[in-house]
Parts: structure tokens; C-alpha cells; sequence
């Protein structure tokens, strides 16, 4: 009997094992990068960014259009054009491989809510990868962009999402905005431009701001310098840069900032609301276009007050569009209003656009600049030009 038991147990092992159901990367087509557009028509239009695997390969040889294919395609809604364009494909669409989705500004004005629905309930679908507003055109523009220093374009805009100072919101920090209390979810802005003149010229994009949403609709976007200032009350700065003139024509200074630290404190009385909010930050004096010597003390309190007011106006002047041109508490102060004075918050939550809009906000800014021995006076002034 052991012999037929062994035989047995070989053959339930053969039967039993193995991928019978496998996929094999050879039939899979890996999107990179998904477009959605509103047709004049009011359709769906899908446009999806596929790496070509073979030409990916080559460390960079061969021409740049080869190394990914654009696919487009209209439907009653996002599913209905996904599965045109797979008919046209020879092989199976991949989304989990996507670093980022992109929203045309007329589809974001209409609302995005049937869009996103997808991604909500396919578990295909990655939360982390980013979402983007497209500025002006069509989002189809920036997949079509022939990008000149990365092989498949949408990597491109993934490293510029994490190493820029700018905004940068993955799905899933989107979902938990429009869902929570006391905020409005916001994305990254992008759009398409050109560099070079002639044959030489080459389509690029770049990033251009934030854009604000309100019932998932949008509503406005900020530009770059007001994009930095909300990053700055959100508690989001991480290697931004400030620029400023320092006061009597003494020059001015570029500063890099390596850490920041947000708290918001809230006074409510009545009608009247108040919010201040503190930021404490490092920074490094990267230039110094002025006759200061800053290794001198006096001198570089100079710099950093001069550093300091410049920060305080541009979170100043991203505030006061959100309240006063958008109605969109982006920062989240109703939020802080939410989860440190509840019974405040319940009963400012069913007006809190006009509140928002009406509320008082300061800010106050703390500067401690590090590295300032680095730059010392500009090295090309001879000493009778330098302040001490």
C-alpha cells in the first residue's frame, strides 16, 4: 500500500499545484498615467499613458516617442471609455502601476464626483498615487508631452510631486479631505509648456500652484507663490525657499528652509472669531546679495526679521484669497476648531463658509537661520564695502 499511497500523493501534488490562473507580464499593457477630459459634448473622455516595456529597456536609447503610447477614448462615463480603450488594446490595461491621474481645469469645474467614483471602489485602483489639476487645455496635453530626462514622462512629474516644494496630494489624501470636518481638499496644479526655440523646441510641463475644490467642483486655483504660503499654514513646508528684500535697499537674500514647525490657536466670542498661526522654522542662507557681513549677529537678525515678514505676507496673501475670493477653508482652521472646541465647532459647522470668510487670522512666523557662517560677506567685495 505505501507505494500506491506515494504515487497518490504525487499525483494530488501535481494536480493541486501551479498558477493556473496566472497573467503573464507579456499580456499586460502598464499604464503610467491617466487623463481625464469633458468633451464639448459632455462625455467622458479617457486618455491613458502606456510604457512600452521593450523600448523602457534600453537605458535611455532610442527615440523618445517610442518609449510610451498615448490611448484616448469617449463614454457615457470613466468605465464606459476604459473598456473602448482596452478593445484597442492587445493586451490587458494595468492600473496598478499608475503615478498619476490628471484632471482637466473644465472637467474640474463641473465636478470630479463621478470621476473619482472608480477609484473608490476598485481595489485595483492605488490610493497613493497622485492627483493633479491641468491648467488651461485639456489634461490629454501633459501624457502627450514629450518630457527629455525620463524615459516614461509620468515618472517625471512623480519625482517632481516629491522633491518640489509645491503641493502634492495623492488620492488618498484627497479622499480624507473631502470626507473630513472643517477642511476643503485641494490638488497639485500642472500645466503644459515648451523649452527651446525652433526644431530644438521640446514640450515640457511644470508646476503651476493648487487648486482648490469645494463639493468636489473646482473653484480656483493659487498660484505658486500663494501654493507656498498654504503649504506653509498646512504644516507642509519641507525645503522651500524664501526670497526677500531686505529693508533700505541693503540688497536681498535667499533663504532655504529645511524644517518647519505649524500650531494654530483659536478664540471663539460669540461672532467674533480669531486664529492665530505660529510657525518656527530653520533655514539656511543660501544667498546673500547685500554688503552685509551676516556672521555678525546684529546683521543676521537683520536678515532673518526680513525673512520672517516675507514668510508672514505670503501665508498672509494665500489666506486672504481663500476667505475672500474662494469661501475655501484649505488650511483647515475649521478643523482645528472641530477637534479642540467641539461644541464651538457644531454650532459654527452649517455656516462655516461665511464664518471662515469673516474670520480674523493672524500669523506669526519665528525664523532661526543656520549655515549663515557658510555665506559670510559676498566673497567678491573688498573689505571697505563690507557692514560688520
Amino acid at each position: 500500500m505505501k507505494p500506491l499511497l506515494r504515487i497518490c500523493l504525487v499525483l494530488l501534488l501535481l494536480v493541486t499545484s501551479g498558477c493556473w490562473d496566472r497573467t503573464e507580464i507579456n499580456d499586460l499593457a502598464f499604464i503610467t498615467g491617466s487623463a481625464f477630459d469633458l468633451t464639448e459634448k459632455g462625455e467622458s473622455m479617457l486618455t491613458l499613458q502606456l510604457a512600452l516595456p521593450s523600448s523602457s529597456q534600453t537605458g535611455g536609447k532610442g527615440d523618445q516617442h517610442k518609449k510610451f503610447f498615448v490611448m484616448s477614448a469617449t463614454g457615457m462615463n470613466v468605465n464606459d471609455a476604459f473598456e473602448k480603450i482596452q478593445k484597442k488594446s492587445s493586451r490587458r490595461l494595468f492600473t496598478s502601476h499608475r503615478s498619476v491621474i490628471f484632471i482637466g481645469e473644465s472637467l474640474g469645474r463641473k465636478g470630479i464626483n463621478d470621476v473619482l467614483d472608480v477609484f473608490a471602489h476598485d481595489p485595483r485602483q492605488r490610493l497613493k498615487t497622485y492627483i493633479m489639476a491641468v491648467k488651461g487645455g485639456e489634461a490629454k496635453q501633459v501624457l502627450e508631452a514629450q518630457y527629455p530626462f525620463d524615459q516614461v514622462p509620468m515618472e517625471a512629474v512623480k519625482e517632481m510631486e516629491i522633491e518640489q516644494s509645491e503641493i502634492a496630494v495623492t488620492l488618498r489624501d484627497f479622499f480624507m479631505a473631502a470626507t473630513s470636518q472643517g477642511v476643503t481638499p485641494i490638488m497639485g496644479v500642472i500645466e503644459a509648456d515648451s523649452e527651446g526655440i525652433g526644431q530644438s523646441k521640446t514640450s515640457v510641463f511644470k508646476l503651476s500652484g493648487a487648486a482648490v475644490f469645494k463639493d468636489m467642483k473646482l473653484v480656483g486655483m493659487l498660484n505658486s507663490y500663494e501654493a507656498n504660503g498654504l503649504n506653509w499654514a498646512r504644516d507642509h513646508m519641507e525645503d522651500g525657499r524664501i526670497n526677500t528684500e531686505l529693508p533700505d535697499g541693503k540688497g536681498n537674500v535667499g533663504v532655504l528652509v529645511t524644517h518647519a514647525n505649524r500650531t494654530i490657536t483659536s478664540d471663539v466670542q460669540g461672532e467674533r472669531i480669531k486664529f492665530k498661526i505660529i510657525l518656527h522654522a530653520k533655514g539656511t542662507l543660501i544667498e546673500n546679495n547685500s554688503t552685509l557681513d551676516v556672521t555678525r549677529p546684529q546683521n543676521l537678525m537683520l536678515v532673518q526679521q526680513a525673512v520672517e515678514k516675507a514668510a508672514e505676507k505670503q501665508i498672509k496673501d494665500a489666506v486672504v484669497q481663500l476667505q475672500k475670493r474662494y469661501n475655501a477653508d484649505a488650511v483647515g482652521l475649521g478643523r482645528e476648531l472641530y477637534r479642540n472646541k467641539p461644541k464651538a465647532w457644531n454650532a459654527l459647522q452649517a455656516q462655516w463658509d461665511r464664518k471662515f470668510s469673516e474670520a480674523e487670522v493672524a500669523i506669526d512666523v519665528k525664523l532661526s537661520i543656520g549655515g549663515a557662517g557658510m555665506a559670510g560677506p559676498p566673497l567678491q567685495l573688498s573689505g571697505k564695502e563690507i557692514i560688520h
